[in-house]
């Protein structure tokens, strides 16, 4: 799976929101605390804001903030606002895709990323983020001794 730069920043952003008090927080702040570039958080608060994932609110003392509790927001939400689906096949979601022959299991696996995927980014929240507690099933999948192996070193060299 290839996570953008704006998906990426954007969830930086949304944690930022749910770790800062109450009150509206100037994009200038948050692009200065999670480094990200203020024209690129400027585009990606407003994909946010469409999505209803934040509110704004215009002036000095102005800002963004989340639209809802940061444990009703999750990581999944913030990714769909700026990226689309978590998956897709060719711009399609997977379940719409049709094989024939040897290709037609291909589909299935698809189905199996993209519940993997939901697995995952729909069970955690903002809030989970911003406290540094994730639930425990994605700590036990984060510690898999062999998470960070690629394809590549499970190969075995022939002699």
């Amino acid at each position: 799976m290839h996570i953008s730069a704006k998906a990426d920043y954007a969830v930086r952003a949304a944690i930022h929101l749910a770790s800062v008090s109450e009150g509206p927080t100037k994009g200038q702040a948050i692009a200065a605390a999670q480094g990200i570039p203020a024209k690129f958080l400027e585009a990606i608060m407003t994909s946010l804001k469409g999505a209803g994932v934040v509110r704004s609110q215009l002036g000095p003392s102005g800002g963004y903030w989340l639209s809802r509790p940061a444990d009703a927001i999750t990581v999944a939400d913030v990714m769909r606002a700026v990226d689309g689906p978590l998956a897709s096949v060719r711009g399609q979601r997977p379940e719409a895709i049709e094989y024939a022959g040897t290709a037609e299991p291909l589909k299935s696996v698809w189905l199996a990323v993209r519940s993997s995927l939901r697995e995952v980014l729909e069970h955690v929240t903002l809030a989970d983020l911003a406290t540094g507690v994730l639930p425990p099933d994605v700590v036990a999948r984060a510690a898999q001794p062999d998470v960070w192996h690629t394809a590549e070193s499970h190969i075995t060299p022939i002699p």
